[in-house]
Order: C-alpha cells, then structure tokens, then sequence
C-alpha cells in the first residue's frame, strides 16, 4: 500500500480536471483496498474509491480525504467462467476474453477503465451489457463492515444504472465473476451499426475477433478510443445516456429503438447534434469531439465547472427543443 500527498485528479482520470487529493492510497489486492477502505471509515475522512478514472468529473476544488486508487490485477478461469479482480483494465480482459475464444463481452471493446466499475454503470455498448454476463460481484459493505457477494438480482441492473450505482459509496467491489459462452462466434450482434460494419443480420452471429475488430475501428471513429496522443479522445466516451421516453413523446426524426412496457430509447447524439451542438462546438477549453458530438472533451488546463456549464448548456437546449431531458453518464462527484 503507498500513500501520496502530491496527486491531483487531472493526472487520474480521463477528461483531464479536478484539484489536489489530501491523500492518495495506491492498493495491490483485495485485502489491501478493504484495509485502506476500513482505516478511511474509522478515521472519519472522506473516501473515493477510483478505478480507472474514466467515468468521473472530479471536482475543482480536490478532495479533502482518501482517494484509494484500486490496481489489483489477475483473472482466474475455470472453463468458461472467470473470477476477476476490480483493478483489472477492462480491455485488456476483453482482449483475453477474444483469445480464449469466450463470447458474451467481444462488443464492450474499447471501453477505458477498470473492470470493478463496470458493474456500477452496468457497461454497455453495441448491443451488450455486463450486467448480462455477470454472475457474481464480491463486494466490502460499509454500512455493515462485512464482506458480500451479490447476484444479478441483488444488483439489480438496469440500462446504465444498478443497485451499486443507487446507492453510491456504499459497495466497495473486490472481484467481479463472469459466465461466458465457449466457441468462435460471437453471442447475437444487437446493434445495427455494428451488423452492418461486420456484413451480417442483427442476431446473427459473427467470428469473436471480427466483432472486436469491427468495434474498435467504430468507436476510433468516433474518438472514444482512449489514446494519450489523441486529444479528442480525452473524454469521458458517451457524455449522455440515451433518454428512454413513452413511445407517444418519440421524436419526429430522431432515430430510436424500441425499450420495455411501451417506451423506446432516443439517440442522445441526434437530440444534442439538433438542439445546436454539432461536432466541434467549442466553448472556451470544452466542447464536443470533432468526431462525435455524444464525446464531450477538454483541453489542458479545462476545469469540472467549465466542463459541468458546458453540459448544462446541452441539456437545457435538449428540453427546450425537443422537451426531452438529457443525463449525464458520468458522475460528477463533489467535495
């Protein structure tokens, strides 16, 4: 375990901004981070626990307590089953995932970060989402001081949300398990845009690498490929979550794909593209990619609040417009 007194969230977290930390603690296992989690908790100082810092609008002003930055890393299999640490890049086990010839995350490629968060957004792209592989999350209870393990039922995803994420602070993941599918194909492509790219039928399937393939090249397209030489790839990848909406309030041209009990899912970049903020609006040091108008990025020396007015700006031209409200994906946290 180490302990820092120097960090600043800029140099922790993808889009680039956010204060000084009063201490940062770097841990290499699951019984380190509870240690560091425990300490925090009976010291009464501020704790965040921070993955791979790409899902997170850190705060101007730092962080008067603990940042406990979690680099556990291993995966163990057992046939089509794995057992992952939290700290484990996320694409890197994808890649793994692709080699071993094991189906069920080939279109989440690409996706920055550390596997313990996904299950807290419940990770989704291009037809998938964790939450329909996960079998298990290990998990350190704060409000019981206890160690648990949760089911899907106990986590109770939703799309881009879950229970993790409702009650926010409280789980500390430790390992995240997986029940994948053996073979060479991939599960059903879901997604148009990548059947189409890959020459195949939504629901049909496709060679594990070629869909791997197919959505790196997509999401490098649009600049939600983290890259430290690319600077529209600073960014949070999606800003917005698709808006679910009754299907009587669908939007007269903005494409949209049927959800659960009579609602359908808008496309958040066509709503934000429409209401005036196309590719490459810029405002000062933030604005949106030049390659995709969902990526909100920063230039060096940005700030969250330059950021967070940015994005206030979208939402209130969204509502205006087209009276659908936008929100944000990733989490603006507060001193």
């Amino acid at each position: 375990m180490q302990v820092r007194r120097d960090a600043r969230f800029a140099e922790l977290t993808t889009l680039g901004v956010g204060g000084p930390i009063d201490r940062l603690v770097e841990v290499s296992d699951p019984e380190e981070l509870v240690a560091a989690v425990r300490d925090a908790d009976a010291a009464g100082r501020p704790l965040l626990v921070l993955g791979g810092g790409s899902n997170l609008i850190a705060p101007d002003a730092g962080w008067p307590g603990d940042v406990v930055v979690v680099r556990s890393r291993g995966v163990e299999r057992d046939g089509s089953r794995l057992v992952v640490q939290a700290g484990e890049p996320w694409d890197d086990l994808v890649a793994y995932t692709v080699e071993q010839r094991l189906a069920g995350m080939e279109a989440l490629s690409g996706i920055p970060g550390s596997t313990g968060a996904t299950p807290v957004q419940n990770v989704g792209a291009y037809g998938q989402e964790v939450g329909q592989v996960i079998t298990a999350v290990r998990v350190w209870d704060r409000a019981r001081s206890a160690e648990q393990v949760l089911t899907p039922e106990d986590c109770g995803f939703a799309y881009r949300d879950s229970r993790l994420k409702r009650e926010p602070g409280r789980y500390v993941v430790l390992t995240v398990s997986f029940g994948l599918e053996q073979g060479e194909l991939s599960r059903p492509v879901g997604y148009a845009e990548l059947a189409r790219t890959l020459g195949v039928e939504v629901g049909e399937r496709a060679p594990l690498a070629d869909v791997r393939a197919a959505v790196l090249e997509l999401r490098r397209g649009k600049g939600m490929v983290w890259d430290l030489a690319d600077p529209t790839s600073r960014s949070a990848g999606s800003f917005f979550t698709n808006p679910v909406v009754p299907v009587q309030r669908a939007v007269e041209g903005c494409p949209s794909w049927p959800a659960d009990d009579g609602t359908v899912k808008l496309s958040a970049a066509w709503l934000v593209q429409h209401a005036g903020f196309g590719r490459g609006t810029r405002h000062g040091r933030v604005g949106t990619s030049p390659r995709h108008s969902l990526a909100l990025t920063t230039e060096p020396g940005a700030t969250a609040e330059e950021l967070l007015a940015f994005s206030e700006k979208i939402i209130a031209a969204v509502q205006e417009r087209f009276g659908v409200t936008l929100e944000r994906e990733p989490t603006a946290i507060r001193p």
